[in-house]
């Protein structure tokens, strides 16, 4: 295929998320994430990613170019009050892609068209590794939410170096969106061994990250959140910061901690001078849907490995994040994620005491149409409550008008 094919056959892919506020992607992807058969949920995932990964190396061929600046302008809303500085970043606006989609970074260069203000790679382990059986990602449609098992499967943080210097990116600092990067410990590697595992990758990626994430929360691989411990993990934290060049740290926490854990982490990120916290990862109970069967094995989810996300982990991601908020005090930046599907949501994640959130599961179902839906709610916010700057609503209580 000659390479006027390739960029016309990538801009059309590229293309298939654009249309007017994501109609389009709702004409063509509705139907099938309105019900949990139909279309494999990771394929689906997966084919989207190999076509962003093409537009992320070709975006510069004109063709390519016009399609992602035709999305961006689309999908965009700039907005002075929107921009904070946190841990040495410049975010353009609070929201962001979580960790999980784009595993490999092979669409690092094209998130910012999206609307997104930053965006999270990974999780990438030092090892690659296939991640667990399939199948591992489940819809759970009626819920808008979703069960995965996936396991961490990545190519290695070898790899995702050589995947983010072939897309050239701008330095870390002149990015028109922050990119973090987020590492797991690898499934071959002993606990004990966990601190030197987490360094390897950070060392060889630190200079290609604005910050980096140390998940220690996910529900898949044996034994990781352990690492939640609050001696273990300040022995983890304390290894990485004496790498040379370590950029911002932020640690990853699941929501099914109780709450003198939470507690614990919040002192010790404060007391290490962890960049942030992020709360939360997907969760392990089945939050009132433990006799939901599954369509693709016939079990129930009380019967079903893997992490809860989406619209049921709502209001336990609230609730983790407050407890963060009232022992870490104002002065600690924090993330929060799960359950964010619509601008009250993102609004009510803020007012409690996030400076930023991240969206996935609810990304997903509703589309490329909910970063412009969500930051049009939060200027209008700032609006209807005579605020200059979303920094004055973090933390503030108040409520959605």
């Amino acid at each position: 295929m000659g390479e006027g094919a390739q960029d016309g056959a990538t801009a059309a892919a590229v293309g298939s998320a654009a249309g007017t506020t994501g109609a389009l992607y709702q004409r063509v992807l509705g139907p099938v994430l309105s019900q949990d058969g139909g279309a494999d949920a990771e394929q689906l995932s997966r084919l989207t990613l190999a076509a962003l990964g093409q537009a992320a190396l070709r975006r510069r061929w004109p063709v390519v170019s016009g399609v992602l600046d035709g999305l961006g302008q689309e999908l965009r809303r700039p907005d002075p009050r929107l921009e904070q500085s946190l841990f040495g970043c410049r975010f353009t606006n609070p929201v962001g892609l979580a960790a999980g989609f784009d595993k490999d970074a092979v669409a690092a260069a094209v998130w910012h068209h999206f609307g997104f203000g930053f965006a999270e790679l990974g999780t990438i382990t030092w090892h690659p590794q296939p991640g667990n059986p399939r199948p591992r990602l489940f819809r759970l449609a009626p819920e808008r939410a979703a069960l995965n098992r996936m396991g961490f499967n990545n190519q290695g943080a070898q790899a995702a170096r050589r995947t983010l210097e072939r897309q050239r990116l701008p330095p870390p600092g002149q990015r028109p969106a922050v990119l973090g990067i987020n590492l797991g410990k690898s499934k071959i590697t002993a606990l004990d061994q966990a601190p030197d595992d987490y360094a390897a990758s950070l060392e060889l990626l630190a200079p290609l990250a604005d910050y980096a994430v140390i998940n220690v929360s996910s529900p898949n691989t044996p034994g990781l959140r352990d690492l939640q411990d609050e001696l273990l993990l300040r022995r983890l934290v304390e290894r990485l910061r004496r790498l040379p060049a370590c950029p911002p740290l932020l640690v990853k926490i699941a929501p099914d901690l109780e709450d003198d854990a939470i507690d614990a982490i919040a002192r010790m990120a404060y007391e290490e001078g962890l960049a942030g916290v992020i709360a939360v990862n997907t969760s392990l109970d089945r939050l009132g849907l433990e006799g939901r069967r599954l369509l693709q094995t016939g079990r129930t989810l009380a019967e079903e490995a893997g992490g809860l996300s989406g619209a049921p982990l709502r209001a336990r991601a609230l609730e983790v994040l407050r407890r963060l908020r009232a022992t870490a005090g104002p002065a600690l930046p924090l993330i929060g994620v799960g359950g964010i599907d619509s601008p009250q949501a993102a609004w009510e994640r803020i007012t409690a005491g996030a400076s930023l959130v991240q969206l996935y599961t609810g990304w997903i179902y509703a589309g490329p149409a909910l970063v412009p839906q969500i930051l049009e709610g939060l200027s209008s916010q700032l609006d209807r409550h005579r605020l200059a700057h979303i920094g004055q609503a973090v933390g503030s209580g108040l409520p959605w008008r």
